[in-house]
């Protein structure tokens, strides 16, 4: 078992008080953003974005003149978050009510729901102003209204990061329409901070019409009761999972645990889904029986009797989850096994243990996952997450499929360990007398944002560009083959960052790569117990007010995972590794090539000589591959030349 990070939390309480309006700490700070046409709020699970929505709407309906607020969720069982609640009893000078027969989130057919809608977007009925239903309901009823019925709306999107600027996304579609051709507002909401992991959520137009609110995990957590820590972990298994849930067992037997079993066309699946649940059964005890809400009873070796829901299986699953929607007991529960449910909008406080089995590709997913175990119950004080990933072998026709999931699994736990970590503020220290303190840190030679373009992209999109850089399959390479920090900081990163803002001035990229490589490099840093002054980068202490812009650089931001890989996996495994990774490290693309000529050609002007291909570090081996390439691709222009 590896454990990749822990981070513990102050318990200030800040993120589950309440102000004399009935508001925590995030919706507050949503309300004070109530005037907005466009706004998007970004926070975790549990911080109460539903209830920051019903603000906000009830002052868009009584106060600022608007008709109609129509929620969508992703989910059916996502709408009982939206329900009638009494707010004026907390402070609030409205209570949030729905009529029932304008929650299209409960059961009933397609057809009639979308008819509904339709309706209700007409109706004069006083009592028709606020509406639920599913993302798939309101796709369909937008194929039959026309963006200007949406006028002087209010349409609220929860779990924003399923729209996608896709051509396919009929969604995304229709709310591109709104957006262009109405006066509606638009409230979104997401708990990722990603962009969909691949395919952005919005053209950089469109997204620019919004305000941002962004609550941190951080300050989420740091903002607790009672949980006080949360790790991530990972462990490696050969041949089939089942043969390393006995060592697993001792760490979540007495915790109240979610387990997400592969999906069938992963690799890590055997694909009989039903036989995996019996496998797990098995390991956890002795079968006993079923109750009336089809919960499952075993009898553990020490003779405790867990109560299991099983969410895999479709027969009886409705009865489990009318049971899991009604529970209100430490001890109506203590496992779920499940795997397409139980992640985004699932409510359950008490679990304490994620246990994942198989590489998640998503990211968002990851999150959703995470954000099960990371919510306030006094039963907790630590939370974990682990990850039971296939290690692979030597002879398995499978082995680059294992190796390229082993590189996302720590990726994604060091944007994790990112995310959940303080948010600090950097900038250009001109002064001597200038000192590092709290969230602000100096650093000589740090570029300062030349337009509001750049400041807004360093303040609002950094945790999406670091997802973006580990996603990069060029960045994995380097960070399993252990690269130089040059060529990760000076060379991969601003490539990734070019790409996703093409816009950029060749000096704004710099800009913005600084910060970036300042945030990887500081944001996970260890201060010293004793010297909150001194931070470790690299196995070496540092004094906040030394840093420079070279020393950061410096520092490989990624060789921490290297070193986990190194230590977690045998050698047999580590040379497949470096064999799959050296037969890609080098792929350039067009803009691969521009970015990195004039880089052979100052190296020739220093050197005297050509990158040699043999050299001992990886970022004069890269040249040396990036000429090489740029001579075929001459040749092969004389070539067509010479043939007409």
């Amino acid at each position: 078992m590896s454990q990749v990070f822990e981070i513990t939390y102050g318990q200030t309480k800040t993120s589950v008080n309440t102000d004399a309006l009935g508001m925590r700490e995030m919706q507050a700070r949503v309300y004070e953003k109530r005037d907005s046409q466009h706004l998007l709020i970004k926070a975790p699970p549990a911080s109460g974005k539903s209830r920051a929505l019903m603000f906000v709407a009830l002052d868009k309906l009584h106060r600022q003149g608007l008709k109609k607020a129509i929620i969508a969720v992703p989910e059916r069982s996502i709408g009982k978050s939206f329900r009638s609640t009494q707010l004026k009893a907390h402070g609030y000078f409205w209570d949030w009510e729905i009529a029932e027969r304008n929650n299209l989130t409960t059961a009933g057919t397609s057809k009639s729901k979308v008819t509904q809608f339709v309706d209700f977007m007409h109706s004069d009925r006083p009592d028709d102003r606020v509406l639920i239903c599913t993302h798939a309901t309101l796709r369909f009823a937008c194929e039959q209204l026309d963006a200007g019925a949406f006028d002087d709306c209010l349409l609220a999107i929860d779990e924003f990061h399923h729209v996608s600027q896709d051509d396919s996304s009929v969604l995304g579609t229709a709310l591109r329409e709104i957006l262009q051709l109405s006066t509606a507002h638009i409230f979104a909401m997401t708990g990722s901070y990603f962009r969909g992991d691949s395919v952005p959520i919005l053209d950089p137009a469109d997204e620019a019409r919004f305000d941002r609110v962004t609550y941190t995990y951080y300050e989420q957590l740091e903002g607790y009761q009672y949980l006080k820590s949360f790790a991530m972990h990972y462990k490696f298994y050969q041949g089939h999972y089942r043969t390393a849930l006995p060592e697993l067992l001792p760490e979540f037997m007495d915790k109240k645990t979610i387990i997400h079993i592969p999906n069938v066309n992963s690799g890590e699946s055997s694909k009989d889904k039903y036989s995996e649940v019996d496998e797990i059964l098995d390991s956890l005890g002795d079968y006993l029986d079923k109750d009336e809400h089809n919960i499952i009873h075993l009898r553990t070796a020490t003779g405790q009797v867990l109560k299991i829901a099983d969410l895999v299986t479709e027969e009886g699953r409705d009865k489990v989850t009318a049971y899991l929607d009604q529970m209100t007991e430490l001890d109506d529960l203590d496992i779920i096994i499940a795997l397409g449910m139980a992640k985004e909008g699932f409510d359950w406080p008490y679990a304490e243990y994620a246990l994942t089995i198989g590489y998640r590709s998503s990211l968002t997913e990851i999150v959703q996952i995470i954000g099960r175990v990371t919510r306030d119950s006094s039963n907790k004080t630590t939370a974990q997450f682990t990850n039971l990933i296939a290690q692979p072998d030597v002879d398995d026709a499978e082995s680059q499929y294992a190796v390229n999931n082993i590189m996302k699994a720590i990726t994604a736990s060091l944007l994790m360990e990112s995310v959940l970590a303080p948010v600090f503020k950097f900038k250009p220290k001109t002064k001597d007398d200038q000192t590092s303190s709290g969230a602000d840190i100096y650093i000589k030679g740090l570029a300062k944002p030349s337009s509001e373009r750049i400041q807004h992209i360093i303040e609002q999109d950094m945790v999406e560009l670091k997802a973006s850089i580990l996603q990069d399959t060029t960045v994995e390479a380097a960070i399993s083959a252990g690269a130089d920090a040059k060529v990760i900081n000076k060379q991969l990163i601003p490539q990734v960052i070019a790409r996703i803002y093409p816009d950029l001035k060749q000096t704004e990229v710099e800009e913005v790569r600084q910060h970036l490589v300042a945030d990887l490099n500081l944001s996970t840093a260890h201060r010293d117990k004793e010297n909150k002054q001194l931070l470790k980068m690299a196995d070496k202490f540092v004094n906040l007010d030394d840093l420079t812009i070279d020393l950061i650089d410096s520092v490989n931001p990624f060789q921490k995972a290297y070193e986990v890989v190194s230590r977690d996996v045998d050698s047999h495994t580590l040379s497949l590794i470096a064999k799959v990774f050296d037969s890609r490290k080098f792929e350039f693309t067009a803009e691969d090539l521009r970015q990195l000529a004039p880089q052979i050609k100052a190296f020739r002007l220093i050197y005297g000589r050509n990158p040699d291909r043999n050299a001992k570090t990886l970022e004069e081996q890269r040249l040396y591959y990036a000429l090489a390439k740029l001579d075929e691709l001459r040749r092969q222009k004389e070539r067509e030349r010479a043939n007409g």
